[in-house]
C-alpha cells in the first residue's frame, strides 16, 4: 500500500455565505450557523435534478483554509480537553480537510443554486459533492 499516491478532487461549486473569517464560524452548523447559498458549476446543473426545497442533503466540502499538518487537537479548541487524534474529532484542521455538513434545502434558484441552512462553511469554500440524506425506507 502506497500512502504517497495522490488523487484529484474537483469542486462542483462553491459556498456563498456571510461567514468570511474562520473566527466567526461556529464549530457546528447547529450552533448558530447562518443560511448560505451553494452555487453549482453550470457543468453540473443536471446533477442536482431531484433536489427540492425541503430536501435534506449532506454537503461535502474542501476546507481550503485548514492546516493539513495537524494530527492532534484539543476537542472544541478547549485546552482543558485532553489531546485527541483528529480522526476522533470533527476538527477542520486534518490531513484531508473534508467537511461534512447535514443541511436542509430552503430554496432552489436558477441556474443552479441551492439555499441551505444551517451551514458553518466559509464564503468561497469549495463544494466537492452532495449526497441525499436517506430515510429508513431507502
Amino acid at each position: 500500500m502506497n500512502t504517497t499516491t495522490t488523487y484529484s478532487i474537483r469542486p462542483i461549486g462553491f459556498v456563498r455565505s456571510q461567514l468570511a473569517d474562520k473566527k466567526d464560524a461556529p464549530d457546528q452548523g447547529s450552533e448558530g450557523a447562518p443560511e448560505a447559498w451553494i452555487e453549482i458549476d453550470k457543468e453540473f446543473t443536471k446533477a442536482i435534478d431531484g433536489i427540492f426545497s425541503g430536501s435534506e442533503i449532506i454537503l461535502l466540502t474542501w476546507l481550503h483554509q485548514s492546516d493539513r499538518s495537524v494530527l492532534q487537537v484539543h476537542p472544541r479548541n478547549n485546552p482543558d480537553n485532553p489531546l485527541k487524534g483528529v480522526f476522533a474529532t470533527r476538527a477542520p484542521d486534518r490531513p484531508n480537510p473534508i467537511g461534512l455538513h447535514r443541511v436542509q434545502v430552503l430554496e432552489t434558484a436558477e441556474p443552479a443554486r441551492l439555499k441551505v441552512s444551517p451551514l458553518e462553511a466559509l464564503d468561497g469554500t469549495p463544494v466537492i459533492d452532495i449526497k441525499p440524506v436517506l430515510s429508513n425506507q431507502h
